[in-house]
């Protein structure tokens, strides 16, 4: 991410807008009027509650992203069981559910996740694709109970696919598949593979 711009939405206080525009242009009228609060460089600390990544996809999808910032603080539990996120739906940004994840891809050596992989389409199993999201595009949204993001079901329907073909249940060893799914959401490489 370049230079980000953030705004605060005088009609809601709770409102932020980020946008790599200084002048705020980009933001949407209706949410304003907006007033500049700071600008964040590349190198400078992330301080917000939502991820750096699904700012920086807003802003490259749409130009800006606005988020509401929570007064309520959530409970904090270091820990989650892997069954407690599978089958968790994911929300666009207007609330649309685009799929739910399927299972977790985790680095061997580090114990990170990397990446979900995410089903959607089909009905009773039949027609349903599965592809592979970066797990920092996805945050955690309690009044959904599932996981929103900026991706668009487009997105994630155009994304490379963790298996290699529909209904092939292989793991994905192929270099050049890993490479394809990096390049395709701008993540650099975050662990041995």
């Amino acid at each position: 991410m370049l230079n980000c711009y953030v705004f605060q939405s005088a009609a809601d206080p709770n409102l932020r807008g980020f946008t790599d525009s200084s002048t705020g242009e980009k933001l949407p009228a209706e949410s304003g009027p907006w007033t500049f609060t700071q600008q964040v460089s590349p190198d400078d600390q992330w301080t917000f509650k939502v991820g750096r990544a699904i700012v920086s996809a807003g802003i490259l999808e749409n130009g800006f992203l606005v988020w509401e910032a929570s007064n309520t603080t959530a409970s904090f539990h270091p820990v989650i069981e892997s069954d407690r996120v599978e089958g968790t739906a994911v929300f666009n940004q207007q609330g649309r559910q685009i799929g739910t994840i399927k299972r977790l891809l985790i680095e061997k050596v580090s114990g990170k996740v990397l990446y979900v992989d995410v089903e959607f389409g089909g009905f009773l199993g039949i027609g349903v694709h599965h592809r592979t999201v970066p797990w920092d595009k996805l945050s955690y949204d309690k009044a959904f109970e599932g996981y929103r993001t900026d991706i668009t079901e487009e997105q994630v329907q155009a994304a490379p696919s963790f298996y290699g073909g529909e209904g092939d249940d292989l793991v994905w060893p192929d270099r050049k598949r890993e490479r394809e799914l990096r390049n395709y959401w701008h993540d650099d490489p975050r662990g041995p593979f």
